[in-house]
């Protein structure tokens, strides 16, 4: 069962590898890998969070802001990137077992899609997120960012 506490691994620093396709849609257009670095907080008593990433190589930051609904006991993630300053239709779901699946509507490229975001791997050193989009309702989907996250080193 998902609960309020289910983002309470992700509050503070980390250092994320991205790997993303160049053409969300296609699978076989190549993958560009870079580096960056994210920070999360809680707020409402852990049954809320912002996390910001900061991506230098695309010259833009990102910005998520998670809300846990008590009644359906369901998160959305909402998305922002400072590139476009908009917010991007949220994705909803829960997480089981350690598992978080999340799942929404938009478009790219002028296209309809269904989004898919998995949480996996969680733990307080670590975690992985994925990003898949599929345009035939679900039936297939093409993985197109993950983001794997760690601790950075004590310095």
């Amino acid at each position: 069962m998902s609960s309020p506490r289910d983002f309470d691994f992700f509050h503070g620093e980390w250092e994320v590898a991205n790997r993303r396709l160049t053409d969300f849609l296609r699978p076989g257009s190549g993958w560009e890998e870079f580096g960056g670095a994210s920070r999360c907080w809680p707020l409402f008593d852990g049954a809320a969070n912002v996390d910001e990433i900061d991506m230098p190589y695309l010259g833009s930051k990102g910005l998520t802001l998670r809300l846990f609904d008590r009644e359906t006991e369901q998160w959305s993630l909402n998305w922002s990137s400072s590139s476009s300053g908009r917010l991007f239709p949220p994705v909803t779901g829960k997480f089981v077992g350690g598992r978080g699946e999340f799942y929404g509507d938009d478009a790219h490229d002028g296209k309809d899609v269904r989004v898919r975001f998995v949480w996996s791997g969680v733990s307080k050193s670590g975690a992985r997120w994925e990003q898949a989009f599929s345009v035939d309702d679900g039936a297939s989907w093409v993985t197109n960012w993950t983001m794997d996250f760690t601790r950075p080193r004590a310095s």
